[in-house]
């Protein structure tokens, strides 16, 4: 049995033997071939031996079920097996809301009082060198009027939710939950740390750090070695449905469960209209009593997203999942659907665009958990050298998907979605400017240029719906993207936390030009009969009530391009293309207590 490590055998514990013995039951006497005898580079042995144990424990069943688990897959990836064989897609039931309307207002309202029964959670473990920036992609600001990183956004969100949701009773602290990697995982404690936390309390907090898996050097599942290191496995990213078997094995779930918790929210790192739209999906999830909620969008046929898709089993299996969008095509062409991915009538596919937003219900979720371990189903992408695939072009691992949870469920489970335009719910920062300026006329860029302008649009749509007369926005070229440019209108998150709110507080007749600038820091801002053509910055403590009203004109802050290339610039505006000279503002702080009239 020992014979491939020879007398290094002698060196370990009885469990790390037992370790050994089951890589060499499993096909991998190759990571010990070449060791030297014992005295030579122990160390280095050792080091071995305590990463194989760290890949054994981070990983549900262990080596050993990774091993098998790749096996099987890459068998199925050789062979060119479909993975729905045998399923029929159909469209699944859920609820589509319109903004604005008493549905909507209905669902919002409902969502906030769920709010104070909810865990947050966020998988944060990508750095933004796909953008063009060095830092953590939560680090970026979501919009440059203020500066505000995704972070910070996300924090002040959950902190309004938690406040609006108590009203006036004691507060129950929403805990946050964030998964981080060994890229992010440091930089991601010095933003809280250093920013004391935008505001919450450290103990809401917690970050999981997500390990990496072992890499695979053919079709025989044997674990590819680092070719400058003998004594270590090569590792990569497992991808972010790692965040069920981290929330399971750290008993977190528990915790939430007996403090009487009812709803787990996933989101992905830059998407700052996200929160928008969480209120009213939480409503709906709790309403119609769905185990698994998934936010979507309007998508067009055959557009690069994946389709929310029901897939029924010849064996009578069904599942409600998200299939990407260059598999949903043939599987429909291939269901006795002539034309695959079509629009229907309302210009859009049946299929709702998932954004990997999901509301799952706290106790099917645990009892799901508890019967897989946060196991979730895998894939595996390999990158063959030839048509043959016996060999690959370099190491593969196997890969998870956080909205791929859905897979194990029971047909009896309740999994639905909430579909919400886009123009309200989705604005992700994932393309750099290049890329972005490639893509076809029409489509959306997902990048940092068309993410803030995606806030400034919906902020403008939503006051135009209250009533607010807001200029029509002007077409501007920016690093290599068409984007419509609306008036820069931001405001906190406990100021316009739902339709309502915001609704109560514009009175009146008030006007903003397209050139105008409008930051609301603050919860109890009015705005009554406001005409604005500049630039106007409101900040004041909570207890501050300001009724800011009359004709503010001034030079206002000017949009000015920037070159991605022109290194004198700093990353956060070069990614954008464009950045503002801020000529002229009036800008009224308020610190005390009390009531007041911003009259200009």
């Amino acid at each position: 049995m020992a014979s491939t490590l020879g007398d290094n055998f002698s060196l370990l514990s009885p469990k790390q033997q037992e370790l050994v013995k089951m890589l060499l039951d499993n096909g991998q006497e190759h990571v010990f071939r070449d060791w030297p005898g014992p005295g030579v580079d122990d160390d280095k042995k050792k080091a071995f031996i305590d990463q194989v144990t760290r890949l054994d424990s981070s990983y549900p069943g262990g080596l050993q079920a990774y091993i098998k688990n790749a096996k099987q897959l890459l068998a199925d990836s050789k062979a060119g097996k479909n993975p729905f064989d045998g399923f029929t897609p159909s469209v699944p039931t859920g609820e589509t809301l319109t903004f604005a309307d008493e549905n909507f207002i209905k669902y919002e309202e409902a969502g906030v009082q769920e709010a104070q029964k909810a865990a947050f959670v966020l998988v944060a473990g990508g750095l933004g060198e796909r953008l063009g920036y060095s830092g953590i992609k939560v680090a970026l600001p979501v919009e440059t009027t203020t500066g505000t990183c995704f972070l910070q956004h996300y924090i002040e969100y959950i902190l309004a939710l938690q406040e609006a949701s108590s009203q006036g009773k004691n507060q129950t602290q929403i805990p946050f939950v964030i998964m981080t990697s060994d890229d992010t995982h440091g930089r991601t404690l010095e933003l809280l740390e250093s920013n004391s936390y935008f505001g919450m309390q450290p103990k809401q907090v917690t970050l999981l750090k997500q390990e990496k898996v072992a890499c695979l050097e053919d079709n025989d599942a044997r674990l590819a070695l680092d070719p400058q290191n003998k004594y270590q496995i090569q590792t990569k990213p497992h991808g972010h449905g790692d965040v069920h078997s981290l929330l399971y094995s750290s008993g977190i779930l528990k915790v939430w469960n007996d403090a009487g918790l009812k709803w787990v929210l996933f989101f992905q790192d830059t998407n700052g209209l996200l929160f928008k739209a969480i209120p009213s999906a939480l409503g709906v999830s709790a309403t119609k009593q769905y185990h698994v909620n998934s936010l979507a969008v309007p998508r067009k046929a055959k557009e690069a997203i994946g389709g929310i898709t029901k897939l029924t089993h010849s064996d009578g299996r069904s599942m409600v999942i998200n299939v990407e969008y260059n598999q949903l095509d043939p599987l429909l062409r291939a269901s006795g659907y002539p034309d695959g991915d079509v629009n229907a009538e309302n210009g859009y596919s049946p299929f709702p665009g998932n954004i990997n937003q999901l509301i799952l219900e706290l106790g099917p979720y645990i009892e799901e958990l508890s019967r897989t371990g946060g196991a979730i189903k895998e894939f595996v992408n390999p990158k063959y050298k030839d048509a043959s695939k016996n060999e690959f072009k370099s190491s593969t691992r196997l890969e998870c998907m956080m909205q791929d949870y859905p897979k194990t469920l029971p047909p009896s489970a309740r999994v639905g979605f909430t579909v919400m335009d886009a123009w309200l719910a989705y604005a992700p920062v994932k393309n750099n400017a290049e890329d972005a300026a490639k893509v076809p006329k029409g489509n959306p860029y997902h990048s940092a240029t068309s993410g803030e302008m995606s806030i400034y649009r919906a902020n403008s749509r939503i006051l135009k719906q209250v009533g607010v007369q807001v200029a029509d926005p002007v077409v501007q070229v920016l690093n290599g993207q068409e984007v419509e440019v609306w008036p820069r209108i931001t405001w906190k998150p406990k100021w316009g936390l739902t339709y309502s709110r915001i609704k109560s507080k514009v009175r009146g007749k008030s006007s903003i030009s397209q050139r105008s600038t409008l930051a609301i820091k603050g919860q109890n801002i009015f705005i009554e009969n406001l005409s604005l053509d500049g630039a106007l910055i409101i900040d004041a403590v909570d207890n501050a009530e300001v009724n800011a009203s009359g004709s503010v004109q001034n030079k206002g802050w000017t949009l000015e391009t920037v070159d991605h290339k022109d290194s004198k610039e700093p990353e956060v505006l070069r990614i954008r293309g464009f950045k503002f000279n801020k000529v002229d503002q009036l800008e009224a702080k308020y610190t005390e207590p009390g009531k007041f009239t911003l009259k200009p």
